[in-house]
């Protein structure tokens, strides 16, 4: 008896023709989006990266977290998690100060500052993330879309946690 694929062994099968424009189709979006996305935010003197980090911030209890879970959030590693931090604390939009009970860590707090440069780039962020993707998106698919990416995402976030082949 052959083995079925699982999401634990993949198979090497050849692509149908709806898998393969949707994989050739997402590989495109991956490397043309954020540039899209970076030159739309270009105005408001801070990056899509940037701004995602501000956003996750404002949305943390008292505006702080950790710097491990905000890479994580993010999607970004830790070395680049603290580029970024590092950059945003040059212009006073976030803090890093030692976790208070593990001083080990250490975690990103917003800053006043931070918090009005992030409501500041909202509007750009909101109409490039309508323009760019969701105005092109059928309302009627939008939750099975969005729930497939979120669990694409999530299944991401276990391998790179669990040190599995990406």
């Amino acid at each position: 008896m052959e083995p079925t694929a699982t999401a634990t062994t993949p198979t090497s099968d050849p692509l149908t023709a709806d898998e393969l424009l949707l994989w050739q189709s997402l590989g495109r979006l991956v490397h043309s989006l954020p540039r899209a996305l970076e030159q739309d935010m270009a105005r408001t003197g801070v990056t899509m990266t940037e701004f995602a980090v501000l956003l996750l911030l404002s949305e943390a209890p008292d505006r702080r977290m950790r710097m491990s879970a905000l890479a994580a959030a993010s999607g970004v590693t830790p070395p680049r998690i603290t580029r970024i931090i590092d950059g945003l604390s040059r212009h006073d939009m976030v803090r890093k100060e030692r976790h208070s009970l593990d001083a080990r860590g250490s975690e990103a707090v917003l800053t006043d500052t931070g918090l009005q440069a992030m409501h500041a780039a909202q509007p750009a962020h909101l109409a490039s993330a309508r323009r760019r993707v969701l105005d092109h998106i059928p309302a009627d698919l939008l939750p099975g879309i969005a729930e497939t990416l979120a669990k694409l995402a999530e299944g991401q976030d276990r391998q790179q946690s669990s040190g599995l082949p990406r």
